[in-house]
């Protein structure tokens, strides 16, 4: 366990570095925590997120994202079906204390399966309805490959160590937003790297850097989440 900690302090370390040569200066830091639940025996469960998202370490807010939805698991099937809300809250980047919300609802998929007996793979589609403050009705398109690979086990159980991986990609519904403003068909880009490690059976800890790309500006996150399967 030692050793993984320091693994990971190092990660985080190289990660402060090259996030340095991006616009922005510095490193922001995304501190999350993922839950997903079944109801007994049954198709349906639900999961959900919250996200603390800063620009820098933690005192300058880019976003709170607090997101839950109903799951539904088709029978003899391992396709996850949520259908979800979130709320967010936006903050303006550096002294500024400015901030603007954002009511979303949500569909997705998620279709797991694994490469040999240590590549596992998740394709997550989802689509998102969203009112953002001051602009008209908006839609957006999203596809993420998530890829963990153990290390030590072939599943992510207590005392696992793996490298997590993902890359994602937003696309707009529609350019207009209202009063003859217009946004471009692709939102952004965000890669993540990282490294995780298996708590228990049912809880994992991951710490990693992403890279998010838009048509304005990029910057680097550092991450560190909980991921918890009640």
């Amino acid at each position: 366990m030692k050793r993984v900690i320091i693994f990971l302090l190092v990660l985080l370390t190289f990660s402060s570095l090259k996030a340095q040569n991006i616009p922005g200066d510095q490193l922001g830091a995304w501190y999350m925590y993922f839950f997903n639940k079944k109801f007994g025996d049954g198709p349906f469960g639900i999961q959900g997120d919250y996200q603390f998202r800063f620009w820098n370490a933690g005192s300058d807010l880019e976003q709170l994202l607090l997101r839950t939805g109903i799951t539904y698991t088709p029978e003899k099937s391992n396709v996850l079906l949520t259908l979800g809300y979130g709320h967010i809250t936006t903050g303006e980047f550096g002294d500024g204390t400015n901030t603007f919300n954002e009511s979303r609802i949500y569909q997705e998929a998620l279709l797991p399966h694994r490469l040999g007996s240590r590549v596992l793979l998740t394709h997550r589609f989802r689509y998102e309805q969203r009112w953002v403050a001051d602009q008209n009705f908006r839609t957006r398109y999203r596809y993420n490959i998530f890829v963990n690979i153990p290390l030590n086990a072939t599943e992510l159980k207590k005392g696992t160590t793996y490298i997590a991986l993902y890359n994602e990609l937003f696309i707009n519904g529609q350019r207009g937003i209202g009063d003859g403003r217009s946004v471009q068909y692709f939102d952004r880009n965000r890669t993540y790297v990282g490294m995780g490690y298996g708590l228990n059976d049912k809880l994992r800890m991951q710490l990693g850097w992403m890279k998010q790309t838009t048509n304005n500006w990029d910057k680097g996150q550092a991450q560190i989440s909980l991921h918890h399967n009640w």
